[in-house]
């Protein structure tokens, strides 16, 4: 019971108390210590329980509380705009410009960053496959690919631009580049995971190559390979903004920070990194629900 006598004070709380902050300053500092010690004390309850409905409410409110501690500090102290906007201001730059944010999204996300992470996973996955089966790529391929995994994508990003231009292909290439090794130093690792007993396998029961990796290697190696999907998911938008502060059409998630940033509109800014981050966020959370249908095998499924 109470749970919801917590969460109750905590919105009681937060809808009364908000107005007086603008008078009373310093009252933000108690008022928010009183909010995150009810709302933490109702995530302690709701941690305790496995439902689904528990699970998901824990970090709604925390993700609540955060903001609204954010917003309360920034009005009740009066935080210059410039420095920090109050999520209210945030929100009403995201619905305010939700048709440029829909355009910038396309231009990064849909035109940049689905074929470059198509294209560096891709590419990554099956110079894994080649490599386990040769050791003269092993040898090879193997050391360019941390030579190239270690440089910087401000190094990477202007070279692109002059090899690929301004528009997204240039952004896609900095995004394969960015996935590409992620992707093979993970599916190696699975792949090797199963060595031992392909060796086994092909001893006692004659299978070839191609049976073992069909059925051994590749199936050994699929939580590796999602592994590097869910990194390459952040990786890949993270390249395609940073991308576009070096060159882009008047469109891009960013392009619109480098420019809001300059004009000093950093509410359209942390509007444009609230769509970055619910991209990223979603794509992750995708792709960590496919990995449960596909390795549903996996002791770490099988035990919850």
């Amino acid at each position: 019971m109470i749970v919801p006598v917590l969460l109750t004070a905590l919105f009681l709380v937060a809808g009364t108390g908000a107005r007086l902050l603008l008078a009373l300053p310093h009252l933000a500092a108690l008022l928010g210590t009183v909010a995150a010690g009810a709302a933490i004390a109702a995530m302690a309850g709701l941690s305790r329980s496995e439902a689904l409905a528990a699970r998901i409410a824990v970090p709604v409110l925390f993700g609540a509380l955060l903001l609204w501690l954010w917003e309360i500090l920034v009005v009740g102290f009066a935080v210059p705009s410039v420095i920090l906007p109050p999520p209210s201001a945030v929100a009403v730059a995201f619905f305010s410009n939700l048709d440029v944010l829909g355009a910038d999204f396309r231009q990064t996300v849909l035109r940049s960053v689905l074929p470059g992470y198509a294209l560096g996973c891709g590419s990554g996955f099956l110079a894994a496959l080649a490599i386990v089966r040769s050791d003269f790529l092993k040898r090879g391929l193997m050391p360019l690919g941390n030579l190239v995994s270690a440089m910087p994508i401000v190094g990477i990003a202007p070279i692109m631009v002059m090899w690929f231009g301004f528009d997204w292909p240039s952004k896609a290439a900095v995004v394969t580049v960015m996935t590409f090794f992620p992707m093979l130093v993970n599916t190696i690792a699975g792949l090797n995971e199963a060595g031992a007993i392909e060796r086994d396998l092909m001893r006692c029961y004659a299978a070839g190559p191609w049976t073992t990796l069909l059925k051994l290697r590749l199936p050994a190696a699929m939580p590796f390979v999602f592994n590097a999907l869910k990194l390459n998911s952040t990786l890949a938008l993270i390249g395609a903004v940073v991308a576009e502060f070096f060159g882009t059409p008047i469109l891009g998630m960013g392009f619109r920070i480098s420019t809001q940033a300059a004009r000093m509109n950093m509410d359209v800014v942390w509007a444009t990194i609230t769509v970055t981050a619910l991209t990223g966020s979603l794509s992750f959370a995708a792709i960590a629900g496919l990995e449960r249908v596909v390795t549903f095998w996996h002791p770490s499924f099988r035990a919850r």
